[in-house]
Order: structure tokens, then sequence, then C-alpha cells
């Protein structure tokens, strides 16, 4: 009797395919075997690249002289380690009863090169039906239609190439610029550091990018010099309530354009802005110090006899629409969790995976922030299951009898045009008898994620706005303010551990002055109630206000800040740039740096290496000395290696061979030329003597 046999990634993910099929498996060594079906598994990883010197011993010591290595052939091997579950799995696929393969693995690019390469080294016979099961959750009824709808495993093969592809490119670069940088420039290391030995020196595609983002922001700050500034501020009386409003030299102002200004609302030296003060007041400033946030304020009280006034000159009044943000992908929950918990993307990733595993969530390393549209069409399953969940059944409850969900496939939040592999990580509503199991952390993580799911089925949220101008003479001072008046999704967003999370980010009922940056270069906001924002709306074009005081602070520009976990997955997603903008995000197109997949790991490497420095407790990266070094050593020599849009090029070619736009052989041609050209540059550099001043610059920044 003919079997199928179905092979995952893992164990624990054999096991729910076992539990779908509901057959009456029997455990063997390796494997789970009924009268219909064999469910076996890899252990990640079974096959690996060969290191050189399997091609010839000769290459495994280093010369300059074998390089660069581009062999014509790669080759492959099994891993030591795991080569017992290999020749199970290999006599599996190869056993005369089994005649279709479902294969198993993760839903994307490394999955598929995990099994392709098993298949490869068990010479498994090309007259097998291969099937490819793509899932986007461990649930039952996921698993069963992932099987019922398993496409031929040669659909596929445009994504196999990208990944073996993938592979040669790290391990072609890995080798050859390691090597050859290590040869060159290791010992100009080892005499700085120390260390006797000639210093190894690692580079690769990905990594040596992002190492060169942490340098050069870390460069820009010690460079850094601030700039003090004064803006003036005038205190209004409305009805016995007082706000601020600040200066701004625009167009018909004494100092439009001014080179005394910092900025249009700001002046370089404090004595200009006394003047612009005396020439309002027709007097001396009297001006009192005080302090704020440790910087200082210069305070002019102003008598009520001396009636100084200021005429309301524009008001405006309009209504915003504040969105729920898009779902999360990867890169999006790891910033998130970085900025919560303080935990790393690696961290992020290991409780998602585990949510993944007990089917609490879908699949995890997603690039996509959106649903597709098939997934809308039952999303309130989804929905459905979380009437289960503490911290979503009054939601949930509230979304399914109002319907809220039925449109959701005609909105922002559903675009098949924005998934590749899997769509955005959302509940699913399933598995909440594992809850109990879960660390404190990873329930956080769970409900960070249900609601941030559940919220984009609520309407916006809806503030007033408005915008007052004053005028002292030729002078124009500007306030803004901002009540939120329908509370819309973010009544979905409090996490039951912060409830102080909202009331900081300015997601409360309380309202705000929302001074932003007209009123504070600090981002400074004045917590007002309700009735004072009706004493504002009061207020009508032509009235005049009595002036009670006016204001000189002090402020200076800030240097940029350094990345944190979080926001250098982000960094990476968009190809080095951190956009921290939520809407402008969604609109960025390519494949970034690494992979939703990859990039936590790559920054593990950093730290585990000694290039970078990672602080547990507040998830600061900052590049460590031996990094710096290397940065130098890659900057003289390779430094294209260093350039996040050309990284995110050969990220993107993979994207384009596994769409089938060009082909293996184009992608393989580019990549050999590229190693070839840079790794036979280095070898007619003959810059050692200027890194040596290079690392003397650098080497003072670091404690010995």
């Amino acid at each position: 009797m003919s079997k199928s046999l179905y092979i995952s990634e893992k164990p624990s993910v054999a096991q729910e395919f076992a539990k779908a099929l509901k057959d009456a498996f029997k455990k063997q060594d390796g494997y789970m075997e009924s009268d219909q079906s064999i469910v076996t598994w890899c252990v990640g990883h079974l096959v690996t690249m060969s290191y050189p010197e399997s091609y010839d011993p000769a290459l495994k010591r280093w010369t300059v002289e074998t390089l660069p290595f581009l062999p014509q052939e790669f080759r492959y091997e099994i891993i030591p380690a795991v080569s017992k579950q290999f020749n199970i799995v290999k006599n599996l696929l190869n056993r005369s009863d089994v005649d279709r393969i479902y294969v198993c693995t993760d839903s994307g690019r490394e999955g598929e090169y995990i099994y392709r390469l098993v298949d490869q080294m068990a010479k498994v016979p090309v007259i097998k039906e291969k099937r490819r099961v793509w899932i986007d959750s461990q649930t039952e009824e996921e698993i069963l239609r992932g099987i019922k709808e398993a496409k031929l495993l040669t659909e596929y093969d445009n994504l196999s190439d990208a990944a073996y592809l993938r592979a040669k490119e790290d391990y072609l670069m890995g080798i050859n610029f390691s090597r050859i940088l290590t040869l060159k420039y290791g010992q100009n290391i080892t005499n700085y550091l120390g260390n006797g030995k000639r210093s190894a020196i690692s580079v690769g595609r990905v990594m040596t990018c992002v190492l060169g983002m942490v340098v050069r922001r870390e460069r820009e700050i010690r460079e850094f010099v601030k700039t003090p500034f004064y803006r003036v501020l005038n205190t209004l009386e409305a009805s016995g309530r007082t706000f601020d409003g600040e200066f701004r030299a625009v167009e018909g102002s004494k100092y439009f354009a001014s080179p005394l200004l910092y900025k249009e609302n700001g002046f370089k030296e404090r004595k200009d802005a006394e003047s612009l003060v005396e020439g309002l007041l027709n007097r001396e400033p009297r001006l009192t110090e005080r302090q704020e946030n440790g910087k200082n304020s210069y305070v002019d009280t102003i008598s009520a006899e001396e009636q100084i006034t200021a005429e309301i000159v524009s008001m405006e009044k309009k209504k915003e629409n504040k969105n729920p943000p898009l779902l999360f992908n990867l890169a999006e929950l790891q910033n998130e969790c970085s900025k919560l918990f303080k935990i790393s993307p690696d961290e992020t990733l290991k409780i998602t995976q585990e949510l993944y595993e007990k089917k609490l969530v879908t699949y995890p390393r997603t690039d996509a922030r959106v649903l597709s549209t098939a997934v809308s069409k039952e999303i309130h399953k989804n929905i459905g299951g979380l009437r289960g969940y503490i911290h979503g059944k009054d939601f949930a409850s509230e979304i399914l009898s109002k319907g809220t969900y039925k449109n959701i496939a005609k909105t922002r939040y559903v675009n098949d045009k924005q998934i590749t592999d899997h769509y955005a990580i959302i509940p699913t509503g399933q598995g909440l008898n594992a809850l109990n199991s879960l660390s404190a952390t990873s329930s956080k993580v769970y409900e960070t994620i249900v609601r941030r799911f559940l919220s984009i089925f609520y309407p916006p949220a809806v503030y007033q706005k408005i915008n007052l101008v004053t005028k002292m003479k030729s002078e124009c001072f500007f306030s803004s303010f901002k009540i939120l008046v329908e509370e819309g999704y973010l009544k979905v967003t409090e996490n039951s551990f912060s409830r102080k999370r909202a009331a900081a980010e300015g997601n409360n009922n309380a309202a705000n002055q929302d001074m932003g940056d007209n009123t504070s270069g600090n981002g400074e906001e004045e917590e007002f109630d309700l009735s004072f924002f009706e004493v504002i709306k009061s207020l009508k074009k032509g009235m005049l206000l009595p002036v009670k005081s006016m204001i000189i602070k002090e402020g200076e520009t800030a240097p940029p800040k350094r990345y944190n976990s979080g926001s250098m997955i982000l960094a990476m997603e968009n190809a080095g740039q951190l956009i921290e903008d939520e809407e402008l995000r969604a609109q960025i197109k390519g494949s970034g740096i690494g992979t939703s997949a990859t990039r936590a790991e790559i920054l593990n490497k950093l730290v585990k290496i000694d290039y970078l420095n990672l602080n547990k407790k507040t998830q600061i990266i900052t590049p460590a000395l031996l990094g710096e070094m290397v940065y130098d050593v890659v900057n003289s020599s390779i430094k294209s290696l260093l350039n996040a849009e050309l990284t995110a090029s050969w990220e993107k070619g993979l994207t384009l061979v596994a769409e089938g736009t060009i082909t293996k052989e184009e992608y393989m041609e580019k990549l050999e030329g590229f190693v070839s050209r840079m790794t036979n540059g280095v070898k007619g550099l003959n810059n050692q003597y200027i890194l040596n001043n290079c690392f003397h610059d650098i080497i003072g920044n670091y404690k010995k």
C-alpha cells in the first residue's frame, strides 16, 4: 500500500501535522507512521555548504594567492551532529511505498532551502510526486487546508533558486572578504589591541552594513556640537484662564529671514530675544529667572496697569482623524516590544515563534502588515475565538454584534499586492488553553498583538484642533490646542499591563495643549480640561486678549539618537533609514537589509563577536572598539559593503529571482563579478599606515 510522507522543519510541527491528520500514528525512531501516512522532521538544517578545504586541503590555510575563491560547482555535506536524523529522513524519502511527499517546512525562502538541500543530498527520485504545503498558522483547520491545496513543488523552483543564491552570496562574500581583509589588516588590529595572534576580521553582506549604520551614528553623536537658541512666548488670558503663544518670524515680521534666528522660532543669542521683548513692551525687560526641566526660562510679568494686549488675527478650527495603525509584521512587532518590554528582537522572535507553535498567532516571519482578501472573508472566526480571551472578549463581542468586520476587505488593512509569502501577524482565536503556560512577557506580547488586531475594526480616533494666531505690533504668536472628542479605536489599544502608556503618548481622554513645534523645541505639552477647551472655542477673530507675561525659554539642539534594538530592525527593514512615521513606512517599497527571518539573528551575531554592544536594560546599541576598527578597515577597502542601498539591492535581486523576473544565472554572474573585483581590489591596496591613524583617532573613545 502506497503512503504519503509529510516532512516538517521541527519535531513540534510534525506533532501538529500528525494530530491534524487524525491517523493512528505509532511513534518510531525519528518519525511517526500509520497505515496511510508517515510524518517526519528535520531539526532545522540537516545539510550545510562545505568549507573551502573540502574542495582542496590546501585551502584550509588562508593565503592571498588562493583568493578569490569561486567554485564552479558548490559542495554540500551532512551536518555531523544531526546525521542520524538525516539518514532517517533520507531512507523515508526513498522508501518504495512512499509515492507522494508533502514538504511542510516553514513557508518561506529558508524553509524551502532546508528541504531542497535534504532532497538533493538524499537523491530522491524525480518520479515521486512532491507537493508544497504553505500555511499561515498551525491550527488544525489551516494545516488541513494547506495539505488540500498543496501545489507541486516545482512551482516553487524560483523561490528555491533564490534560497540557494542567498546562501552562495553569504558564503562567497563571507569567505573571500573575511579572508582577504584578515590577511591584509588583521595584524594592524592586533597591534592596537595587543592580542598577540592576528585578529580575524568577520564581514558579511548584511552584518557589515548594519555595523556601518551604528558606527556612523555614533560618530555623528561624537561630532555633534550643541547650538543654543532662545524662544519667545507670550502668556495670554481668556476668561480667567491662561495659555501660551510662541513667536515665529513669519512674513511681515521685523525678523523675517533674519540671520539672528535659529530657524523661524528661536534666536541664536539671548540678547536678541530680549530685544524683541523690549520692542513689544516699549520698555526694558524685567526678567526673573526660573528653571524648567533643567533649562532656564526668563519671565517678565506684566502688570494690569500696563494694559498690554494681543489681537487674535487668525483662528482655525478643524477635526482630525487618526486611523488605527497597520497590523504587525515582525519588524514592527520587534520595535514595539523593544519599546514596551526592553527585550531584544531575537527575544521577540522567540516569543512570537512560541505563540505560533502554540496556535495562538499566525506565522511570525512576515514582512506584510496587511491581510489577504481570502483571509478577510473568514476573519470573523479569528474575532469569534477572542471572545474567550479576557483582554479581548468585550471588544470581539462588540465587533461581531455591530458587524464592523464585514467591510474590512475594502480598507487599507487588506491588500493582496502587499503580501509576498505571508500576511500580517494576527491572533488565530485558537489555542487559548495555552495562555496559562506562557511567561509573563509572552502573555504581554500576545495581548499587544491581539489589541493591534482588534483595533482595525474600530473607527478612527477623532480630535478637535484649534490653531490660534495672535499679534503684538508686527509680530505673530502661535498657539495650538487639541482634544480627543471621539475615542474610536484608542479604547482597544491601552494594554492592561501599562495603564499610563496611552496617557504618555497622548492617546487619552484628557485634553492636551498640543504645542508641538509651535511652542516648544522640546515638544512640551500642557494638560488642560474640557472647560478650558470651551473657553478657547469661544474666542473670535479680532478679540484683544491681555498679555500677562513674556517668557524667554532657553533651548539647545539635540544630537541624533542612538539606535535601540527595535529602531535598528526598522532601519534595516527600510534600507538604512530610520523611518519612525507609521504611514510613511507603509509606503516604502523594497526588501530592505536582510529579511524578517534573519535581522534579529544578524544583530545578535554582531553583539556575540564583540563588534557591537547591546545594553540589555535599555536595548541601546553602540559600537565596540573592535567593531569600529573593522568599520575603518572596510571603509578603506570594500566601502560598498557599508552602503545600505547597495546591500538592499542584493536582497531585492533575490526577490526578483524568486518572482522569476531575472534568472539565477544572471544573478550569479553579477555576484561572482562583484566578489572578484572587490577581492582583487583589496590585494592592490597599500593603506595600512592610514588605517593606523584611524585606529589612533578612535581608541581614545573607549575605556581600557
